[in-house]
């Protein structure tokens, strides 16, 4: 069985994707930005889409699960990077922060 690919074996597209997943949990903790915030939930969704797409092109009988399931995390990260930059819009016209540790007042 003739694979199509960069690397030869899916151990490497596994690495690449927990790499992704760690450095966006990490950014996700770390950073106190909405903005890092938003491109750390990007980089996730993108090893998760890695993942799919290697298990897809190594396991999968039907080739087209693993492309539907990337294409649907696709349409969620752009439909979440459009309602996270909305949000941080509105929050920075109402608190000029959007620094998330700065912005106690969204209780009241």
């Amino acid at each position: 069985m003739v694979h199509p690919m960069l690397f030869g074996n899916m151990e490497i597209y596994l690495i690449v994707a927990l790499c992704l997943f760690a450095l966006g949990l990490y950014g996700l903790i770390s950073r106190p930005g909405f903005i890092s915030m938003l491109i750390s939930v990007e980089l996730i969704l993108n090893g998760a889409g890695l993942n799919f797409m290697a298990f897809n092109t190594f396991l999968a009988p039907d080739k087209t699960v693993g492309a539907t399931f990337t294409l649907f995390v696709m349409g969620l990260a752009a439909a979440e990077a459009a309602i996270c930059l909305s949000i941080a819009v509105a929050v920075y016209r109402r608190f000029r922060s959007i620094i998330a540790d700065d912005i106690s007042g969204l209780k009241d």
